[in-house]
């Protein structure tokens, strides 16, 4: 059998993204990892996965910070592709599991209080120019009382927000997931004055479709907040002296961390009503959603005492 030639690989890894892609996912990163594995592979006219080399690959040029993990979530992107490629041609190997294990790891959320959040809004309609200010303070609200992905929001269009019937239409979103979400009538009026700000700022002059546009009259950019959220972290006051670093992200955990919590001081039969709160974040099953229960020892504390009652411990009342 002729052995595959290194070009040979880089089609198959296409048409591995491309499949990949088909079936919903985005594959940002991990693309962008596997072609650079596969550049490295056509740098030493390598057409077949080894061992060897991949965990070679995986060393190369890796950040200095945090190595084993980084090497890890390397090697872990061709174990994956190796085994698609080792089914079409067993020379391909796959590099075992225990070689630079990457353990999952998640950032501890920071949850943000009613406070925090207005005191975040006050310090973003303080930034200059004025409509910058505007954008920067919907933006964080929208955020906060929808639970949406920054990047969800970022994409908006105007043709997606509905004042008129109160929904937010989410559209091909992570894993080509779409849903419409229903806003409150408050949150409905300040969109629309948004709007109107919006409107009277470019003044016919802007051709965007976004909903939210920045001072170049152009789609609000995702570096934009990420930019400008520390400045209004430091305007707002808020530290977190022994307690995660507040990120925009955050929003979406302080949602989902609140809506469980009324739900389990509600008495709602919160296992049965998690598939509803997966739905509205856009998550692919319920088992992503279920993380969330983490977010805050009280939430921690009801869950465990739902548990505990359900399953009615001896010594206790029935």
């Amino acid at each position: 059998m002729k052995k595959p030639q290194a070009n040979e690989l880089a089609e198959l890894a296409e048409g591995y993204l491309q499949m990949r892609r088909g079936l919903g996912f985005k594959l940002v990163s991990f693309s962008t990892a596997l072609r650079s594995f596969v550049r490295f592979m056509q740098e030493r006219d390598e057409g077949v996965i080894t061992t060897v080399l991949a965990v070679q690959w995986a060393k190369d040029e890796a950040p200095r910070s945090e190595l084993a993990y980084t090497w890890g979530r390397r090697l872990m992107v061709v174990r994956i592709f190796a085994r698609h490629a080792n089914a079409i041609d067993p020379r391909h190997e796959i590099p075992p599991a225990d070689i630079l294990p990457a353990p999952t790891r998640r950032s501890l959320p920071y949850i943000y209080d009613d406070l925090e959040v207005v005191k975040l809004m006050r310090a973003a309609s303080g930034l200059r120019p004025l409509f910058r200010g505007m954008t920067m303070s919907t933006f964080i609200g929208l955020l906060s009382v929808t639970g949406m992905r920054t990047s969800e929001v970022h994409r908006l269009n105007l043709e997606d927000v509905d004042l008129d019937h109160g929904l937010i239409h989410v559209v091909d979103s992570k894993f080509n997931k779409s849903r419409e979400i229903p806003l409150h009538p408050s949150t409905v009026e300040v969109l629309a004055g948004y709007r109107r700000d919006r409107e009277r700022y470019l003044g016919g002059q802007g051709k965007t479709t976004a909903f939210f546009v920045n001072v170049r009259k152009v789609r609000f950019k995702e570096q934009s907040p990420t930019q400008y959220f520390p400045e209004l972290l430091a305007a707002a006051g808020i530290a977190a002296p022994g307690r995660p670093r507040p990120r925009l992200h955050d929003f979406r955990h302080t949602f989902a961390t609140r809506t469980l919590t009324d739900w389990y001081r509600n008495g709602e039969n919160v296992e049965a009503m998690m598939p509803v709160l997966s739905t509205y974040l856009g998550h692919v099953d319920p088992k992503s959603t279920f993380w969330y229960l983490t977010g805050t020892l009280e939430l921690m504390g009801l869950a465990a005492e739902r548990l505990s009652t359900s399953l009615n411990y001896p010594g206790e009342q029935p």
